[in-house]
């Protein structure tokens, strides 16, 4: 079987939790069938590997337009492929043109939903119509959906009742647990003046609404002076978002010690190393599909305390390897909290429990390393995925 997978992110070019999830699947899915990866940027020199730049006459055109033309030469490359695999609406649509192109089936992986996200507005401009017309036509026209919680499956048959449930699978995203592992050293701390040895929150991902880094922000006015803050927090959505939490952590400096704002792409050694010498992660996203972040926090040894919403139940087990805050949101798609002063309450209220108890800390931090090894090895998630495109394969040579 040849499986073209089809995405937006793959290494070394990564910036999110779906690239990862790519870059994973792929190397447990080459054990076991031929798979070539179709990526945007430049080029890679990775074997079953091509790389796609946006076209030069779309230089300037609003993002979303240079994503689909980038999508264009992605689809006819696929001739010869037994089934597509594609990765968030920026390669969708050429997942969904290479099936009607080449006639074969199309699997999507839905790692995050364009209605639930109404905020990309402020980013795309009218670039998000299309994103948003884009990834309807593409998951009303899949063959398969794999969705990367039981949570995400919900917010897709909601969001597009038009899809038959049946077609909808759940496969969670992976871990490494060899690679995201406990990390003794401390140099990435100590260079950054970070004590390795105070108690220590950690904030790890991209300045976006859905992350609700300014919720964790306003809880950290209320939690112990002793607690240190490192925020691994760039790439910001839109300088609006990037101008609030550039205040709020400007604040929080001139009022407390230990507050630190990491803006760079960290290697993974040193992220390991920083999330091992933490107290607690941190994941106060208004929307989360499913969280890698928590996962690899959760593979370092380390317990999470993070907003009750989407996947991130399934995920983090409350009172054992970590705990939940309630969240109340709006239903209007963009996840507002109802009462955000309660939210960021209970989140510090939740922060200060775990940072005053360090011994209950290290015991939901071991239980969180076994829960990530027992339940998202990339092993069984391949093996799950693979039974996902048997299905499909199956279902489209009976209707040939």
């Amino acid at each position: 079987m040849r499986v073209d997978l089809l995405t937006k992110e793959y290494p070394p070019e990564i910036y999110g939790g779906a690239g990862v999830h790519a870059a994973e699947l792929t190397r447990v899915l080459r054990e076991h069938v031929e798979v070539q990866v179709r990526c945007f940027g430049a080029p890679r020199e990775e074997a079953d590997t091509t790389a796609y730049e946006a076209p030069a006459d779309l230089e300037g055109a609003n993002s979303a337009l240079r994503t689909m033309g980038t999508d264009l030469p992605m689809a006819a490359d696929c001739a010869g492929t037994d089934l597509v695999h594609s990765h968030t609406w920026y390669a969708n649509f050429a997942g969904h043109l290479a099936s009607l192109l080449h006639g074969v089936p199309h699997v999507l992986s839905a790692h995050s939903l364009e209605p639930l996200r109404p905020w990309k507005a402020e980013q795309l401009g009218g670039g998000y119509a299309l994103s948003s017309f884009v990834e309807r036509t593409a998951y009303e026209g899949a063959a398969g959906v794999i969705a990367v919680s039981a949570g995400m499956r919900a917010d897709i048959l909601r969001s597009y009742p038009s899809v038959d449930p049946a077609k909808v699978h759940v496969v969670h995203n992976g871990i490494d647990i060899d690679t995201w592992q406990p990390n003794p050293s401390t140099d990435a701390l100590t260079s950054r003046g970070i004590d390795p040895d105070a108690p220590m929150i950690v904030f790890v991902g991209r300045i976006t609404r859905q992350k609700g880094l300014p919720y964790f922000l306003r809880a950290v006015r209320e939690l112990p002076p002793e607690a240190q803050v490192v925020l691994c927090a760039g790439a910001p959505d839109t300088p609006e978002i990037a101008a609030e939490v550039d205040s709020l952590v400007s604040e929080l400096q001139s009022t407390r010690e230990g507050v630190h704002l990491i803006s760079e792409m960290l290697p993974r050694g040193e992220l390991t190393q920083i999330l091992s010498h933490a107290t607690t992660f941190v994941c106060p996203s208004i929307y989360e599909p499913l969280g890698i972040v928590n996962l690899e926090a959760m593979a370092c040894g380390i317990p999470v305390v993070a907003s009750a919403t989407g996947g991130i139940p399934e995920v983090v087990v409350d009172g054992e390897t970590g705990y939940l805050v309630p969240l109340e949101q709006a239903q209007d798609g963009t996840g507002t909290p109802l009462d955000p002063e309660r939210f960021v309450a209970d989140l510090a209220g939740a922060l200060t429990r775990m940072i005053g108890d360090p011994e209950r800390a290290r015991q939901m931090g071991a239980a969180s390393r076994r829960r990530a090894a027992e339940h998202f090895s990339w092993t069984a998630i391949a093996e799950r995925t693979l039974e996902v495109y048997e299905t499909v394969l199956q279902e489209h040579a009976a209707r040939s």
